[in-house]
C-alpha cells in the first residue's frame, strides 16, 4: 500500500508506540492521586509539557494537552471569546478554516458574537490588509490557520501577527494542526497567543491534542470538573497518550528541516507531472506547504478517482477527513473561486517520511492511466 493521506492521519512511529505501551504498562495511577505512583504519573505529564515547550521554543506560555485538534480549537476560540467578552464581541477569521473552527464560531454567533469571515485570494491566501480593515473597536480575537488542511496554502501568519502587535487587546489564535512538527513556528517571535496542534498528524497517537496558551491569556474551561491541565481542562489526564505525543513532537521537530526539503522536491515533481495532464488542474498558488498537493478533475466525482487509485494500492483523499463523506462541493474550493465542477472534484495528496521520487513516478503514472480510462466517460457526459 502506498499511503498518501498523512494529513488525515499519519502512522505512529514505532518508538512512539513503544513509549505509549511502556507507560500504559507501568504508570497507570491517577496523576491527581497523592501517593507515590500518582506523583510519578503527574511528573511524566509535566516532563512532557516541558519537552513540548522546549521543542517549540515557547518559554512564555504553557501547553495544554487535550483530546485532539478539534478540542484545542474549540477551547481556544470559545474559551477566549467568553473570557474576554467584556472587551468586545467581534471575531475575525477566514472563509477557508477547518470545521473545528467554523462550527465553534457559529455557536458563538448564536450567543451574540459577531464573526467576520474574510474572503481569500484565488491563490487561497488571506490578505493581512483585509484583516486590518476588518478590525473594529469591538474585535477581541483573530483566528487564522497556518496551513490549509485541504489545499495546503500557507497563510501569512507572521505578517498578521506583526500587524496585531499594534492591537494589544486582540488575541491571535492559529490552527497549526497541519503544520506543527512540520514547519517552523517561532511562537514567541511572532507573538501568537493561542496555537492548536494534533499528535496523530505528526506520527503520534490519536486522541491527543496540543494547545499553546501565552502567559496572561485567560481561557474559560469548556469541560468543567477538577483543576486538571493547569485549571483549563477538567478530566483525568491521558498519561500514556501525553507522553507519547511529546515524544512524537520531539522526533518530528528533530528531522523537520531535512523532511521539509524532501517534501518540497516531491511536491515540485508531482506538481510538474499533474500540470502536464490536461484534464487535471492544480489548486491554489504559492506559498504552500511542501507536504500537500491538491488538484481537481473538473466534472469527475473525486470518489471515483480515489477508488481507482485504491485499486492500484494508492491511498489518497478527497478533502479533509472530517468532510470527506459529504457530497457537497468543497467550501474551500468555492472560496477561492473554483467552478462548481472544480469544487466537486478535488483530490488531496499528502506526503510522509516513507515517500521518495519513485513513489511520485508511480503515482503520476497511475493518474495518467486513470485519466485515460475516464476520458470516454467524460466525453459521454458532455454529450
Amino acid at each position: 500500500m502506498h499511503y498518501f493521506d498523512h494529513c488525515a492521519s499519519s502512522p505512529p512511529r514505532e518508538e512512539v508506540i513503544q513509549t505509549m505501551t511502556d507507560v500504559m504498562r507501568k504508570t497507570y495511577a491517577n496523576p491527581s492521586s497523592l501517593h507515590a505512583a500518582g506523583v510519578e504519573a503527574a511528573k511524566l505529564i509535566e516532563r512532557s509539557r516541558t519537552l513540548v515547550a522546549a521543542q517549540t521554543g515557547a518559554s512564555n506560555g504553557n501547553w495544554i494537552f487535550t483530546s485532539g485538534g478539534t478540542e484545542s480549537n474549540n477551547l481556544a476560540l470559545k474559551g477566549a471569546a467568553r473570557s474576554y467578552r467584556s472587551r468586545g464581541n467581534h471575531i475575525v477569521t477566514t472563509s477557508i478554516e477547518h470545521p473545528s473552527v467554523t462550527e465553534p464560531l457559529k455557536q458563538l454567533e448564536s450567543e451574540g458574537f459577531q464573526i467576520t469571515y474574510l474572503p481569500v485570494e484565488p491563490t487561497g491566501h488571506v490578505s493581512p490588509d483585509a484583516v486590518k480593515q476588518a478590525i473594529t473597536d469591538k474585535t477581541i480575537l483573530v483566528s487564522v490557520m497556518h496551513v490549509n488542511n485541504e489545499i495546503g496554502t500557507l497563510q501569512p501568519v507572521e505578517e498578521i501577527a506583526r500587524l496585531l502587535k499594534s492591537y494589544p487587546k486582540i488575541l491571535l489564535h492559529v490552527d497549526a494542526v497541519q503544520s506543527l512538527g512540520k514547519l517552523p513556528i517561532p511562537l514567541e517571535e511572532w507573538g501568537v497567543d493561542l496555537l492548536s496542534g494534533s499528535a496523530h498528524k505528526l506520527r503520534g497517537p490519536r486522541g491527543v491534542g496540543y494547545l499553546y496558551v501565552r502567559k496572561g491569556v485567560a481561557l474559560q474551561p469548556q469541560i468543567s470538573g477538577g483543576a486538571h491541565e493547569l485549571g483549563t481542562r477538567a478530566g483525568t489526564e491521558n498519561v500514556p497518550g501525553i507522553v507519547a505525543s511529546a515524544k512524537a513532537l520531539r522526533l518530528a521537530c528533530e528531522g523537520m528541516a531535512e523532511r521539509s526539503a524532501v517534501f518540497g522536491r516531491l511536491s515540485a515533481k508531482l506538481r510538474e507531472e499533474i500540470a502536464s495532464i490536461p484534464e487535471l488542474k492544480l489548486t491554489g498558488g504559492a506559498p504552500y506547504a511542501p507536504h500537500i498537493v491538491h488538484f481537481t478533475y473538473p466534472g469527475m466525482k473525486p470518489e471515483v478517482i480515489v477508488h481507482m487509485l485504491e485499486q492500484r494500492g494508492i491511498i489518497a483523499s478527497t478533502r479533509s477527513a472530517c468532510s470527506s463523506k459529504s457530497d457537497k462541493p468543497s467550501r474551500v474550493l468555492q472560496a477561492i473561486g473554483a467552478s462548481h465542477a472544480e469544487a466537486s472534484g478535488g483530490i488531496r495528496i499528502s506526503f510522509g517520511d516513507e515517500h521518495r521520487e519513485e513513489d511520485i513516478d508511480m503515482l503520476s503514472g497511475a493518474l495518467r492511466s486513470i485519466v485515460t480510462q475516464l476520458k470516454p466517460l467524460e466525453r459521454s457526459r458532455q454529450h
